[in-house]
């Protein structure tokens, strides 16, 4: 066999495979959505030198972009433009010859990162690369190869455990409910993903210290896996990690298998390394064989996904097996404001000082705002959930009229049971929102029923406007202007179909004026698995809320037994619960609320206390909090450069003109003015002064939407005033 691994296809099964599907203690993980489209950088004018695309990288990036052979650890914190940088170095690879672009790999672990990968490279000009996530990467191998080389065509993917796990429980007269069956399934996972089989499991899941499901004993969970893997092979099926294990088993099975793929990518670049488990490090390693030529990137600071077989251990001891290896610490946080950073970096520090599985957070990185200085974190406490529901509730809504816009605030909390009275708060209050998680945007079955009757309307003769026929089309799947009075299901529904409406519209004013133009956007984030973002406020889940960011975080129920919660017995648990928690906090992007309530119910005992991960960090009544007595003192060190906490003269008066731009845009579209482009945005602009299209898709903010509607205008105003 000497063809080429063919090129991917537009979708691929798989794709939206997450780190884990399993449930972690109390909690469901689905894989996250983006709260926004991806801002994508300017390629170099052509006929540039390479070098030009190391210009918007600030030292330790272009370290990271100009280190483009052997073996490569960047230990990158949150905010820190890891994406950037590795997207940085592979179009800098390709730019000078050291790649060809199809030789390389670079994988991580969502759909949505793998989208914004392949967008960033086709920006920067290298659009053969293959970008995707590990799982689709390796359904692809052997999707090609099963039948070339053992004559067999690929099992059937079932995305869900569940069906298959009850209906493997019920052979075995085991008596499961719902959440015993997910449990099950959760099991399940671990053990394939860590490479164990049923005969392993019985042996040694005692000795492991695995707490069993539902109390069985391993010899059960052991025959339940067994009878799950021939359900399996007598409906020839497979599950997500038998994807990985069959990719794996094909190359050490067949060598000519294994040389072609290593003979095609020749460079492979991992994102979210602390995420990988045994049996990916498996396949990484054959696909490597004695090549070194690997880039991981990772931070040791957000392992929270070990329940699902994931290891921070590849990473931390990285060196150790490439004793050779160049590495870079990415520690300039460009997302947050010093006074969330602040805190970020004191839940850590407390963590060092701990002992047993704490200590491993010493391999991360300490992060150096870049930001100005902005609002201190507040911390407030309530008497029950729904005073705290409540509260947050009028928060928002004081956030709202302060000028963020409401897809850019989050509330974000522990466990999906938090979500109710949260909900009804939000209602009450009559805030739009949406709950983060759970199935696919365009895997809905109403979604799936909306772009039908988009394609379909798309098909038929129609003198009706552009934006009319998408009304009718969307209708028609059951959208309305307004939203409904009710919560629960009904609600969902209409917040999936008023966000596909808001897309479509959004495309119509970037420029796709008919129907097929507009249909053809929408199969094409949909083959992507790229969803659009959600006007109202967001509610996720810690877990859920990886990967993204906010203006605006509101992190509920911090009191002890939810955060840690109190499942998380071990040292190890408890660890991870505090890298959770630093999880959600670096999500905030300016304003940061930190909430407990003392009791449950209205009129119970007091009997919650601030979580243990905020002692001393927690201030007193009255006093102020201490990120907002000391942010100063966070943001130099380690040799680099504070950024400046107020404008030049000469930027401020940039800044006013662009105030006064915004103002006239604002007022022709009919429009609030942070609509148009919010003051963070604004400040941006005023700093780096760009003077050409290029330039302007630098400034954080100013993403392709904005481009299309604001280039011209915005330059003229940059220039001319």
């Amino acid at each position: 066999m000497t063809d080429q691994i063919p090129p991917p296809e537009p979708a691929e099964a798989g794709e939206g495979a997450a780190v884990g599907g399993s449930a972690a203690p109390g909690e469901p993980v689905a894989a996250p959505e983006p709260a926004a489209a991806p801002e994508t950088p300017a390629a170099p004018e052509p006929g540039a030198p390479a070098e030009a695309l190391l210009d918007a990288l600030d030292p330790e990036q272009r370290a990271v972009a100009t280190a483009l052979l052997g073996p490569v650890c960047v230990i990158a914190g949150a905010g820190t433009g890891k994406t950037r940088a590795i997207t940085h170095r592979i179009a800098y690879g390709v730019r000078t010859g050291t790649y060809s672009p199809t030789a390389v790999l670079a994988v991580t672990f969502t759909a949505r990162a793998a989208g914004e990968m392949r967008e960033r490279l086709r920006a920067l000009g290298a659009p053969g690369v293959q970008a995707r996530t590990l799982h689709a990467a390796a359904l692809r191998q052997l999707a090609y190869f099963l039948p070339r080389v053992a004559h067999r065509q690929l099992p059937r993917l079932i995305e869900h455990k569940a069906p298959v796990v009850a209906q493997a429980a019920a052979r075995l007269g085991m008596e499961v409910d719902r959440a015993a069956v997910r449990d099950m399934a959760a099991e399940i996972e671990w053990a394939k993903v860590n490479r164990w089989t049923a005969e392993d499991y019985q042996h040694k899941a005692a000795s492991a210290g695995r707490g069993t499901p539902a109390g069985h004993h391993p010899t059960a969970i052991a025959r339940l896996i067994s009878v799950y893997e021939e359900i399996l092979g007598q409906t020839g099926a497979m599950d997500f990690e038998d994807v990985l294990l069959g990719a794996a088993g094909l190359m050490l099975e067949y060598p000519q298998v294994a040389d072609q793929i290593r003979n095609q990518y020749r460079h492979i670049v991992v994102d979210e390394y602390q995420d990988v488990s045994p049996i990916q490090q498996q396949l990484l390693d054959l696909w490597l064989g004695a090549r070194q030529e690997l880039c991981v990137v990772g931070d040791p600071n957000q392992t929270i996904y070990s329940f699902t077989g994931a290891t921070s251990h590849y990473l931390t001891t990285f060196q150790e097996r490439y004793p050779n290896s160049t590495v870079v610490r990415l520690v300039r946080d460009y997302r947050s404001t010093p006074q969330v950073v602040w805190l970020a970096n004191s839940l850590l520090r407390r963590a060092r000082r701990g002992s047993g599985g704490e200590s491993e957070v010493a391999a991360g990185v300490e992060l150096v705002a870049q930001r100005p200085s902005g609002p201190a974190v507040s911390y407030r406490s309530f008497p029950d959930d729904a005073a705290e529901a409540s509260g947050i509730a009028a928060a928002i809504s004081q956030t709202v009229a302060g000028g963020v816009e409401p897809q850019e605030v989050a509330v974000l909390f522990r466990t999906n049971s938090q979500s109710e009275p949260l909900e009804h708060a939000l209602a009450q209050a009559r805030l739009a929102y949406r709950v983060h998680g759970g199935q696919r945007f365009f895997s809905r079955p109403e979604v799936r029923q909306a772009v039908a009757f988009l394609r379909s309307e798309a098909r038929a003769p129609s003198e009706a406007t552009t934006p009319q026929r998408v009304r009718d089309a969307l209708g028609a799947a059951g959208w309305t202007p307004e939203p409904p009075a009710g919560r629960g299901r009904q609600r969902e529904q209409w917040e999936s179909l008023d966000a596909l409406a808001r897309l479509c519209q959004q495309m119509y004013d970037a420029g796709a004026s008919t129907m097929d133009a507009i249909v053809a956007l929408v199969l094409q984030r949909q083959a992507h698995d790229h969803p659009p973002p959600g006007a109202g406020v967001t509610l996720a889940s810690l877990h859920a809320a990886k990967g993204l960011e906010w203006d605006a975080v509101f992190l509920a129920g911090l009191s002890d037994g939810l955060v840690p919660i109190s499942l998380a017995e071990t040292p190890e648990q408890v660890a991870e619960e505090r890298r959770l928690l630093y999880v959600g906090v670096t999500r905030a992007r300016e304003h940061l609320t930190l909430s407990y309530a003392a009791s449950r119910n209205q009129g119970g005992a007091a009997s919650r206390r601030p979580s243990r991960f905020l002692t001393s960090l927690w201030p007193e009544d009255g006093a102020d909090p201490p990120s907002a007595r000391t942010p100063g003192q966070q943001i130099t060190g380690r040799g680099l450069p504070p950024a400046p906490a107020e404008l030049t003269e000469a930027e401020e008066k940039l800044y006013r003109r662009l105030v006064a731009w915004r103002e006239r845009e604002a007022a022709a579209a009919s429009l609030p003015a942070f609509a148009i482009v919010p003051d963070v945005t604004l400040r941006g602009l005023a700093r780096a002064n760009p003077r050409t299209v290029r330039e302007l898709a630098m400034v954080r903010g100013i993403g392709p939407v904005k481009i299309a509607r604001y280039a011209d205008s915005l330059l003229a105003a940059l220039t001319n005033g």
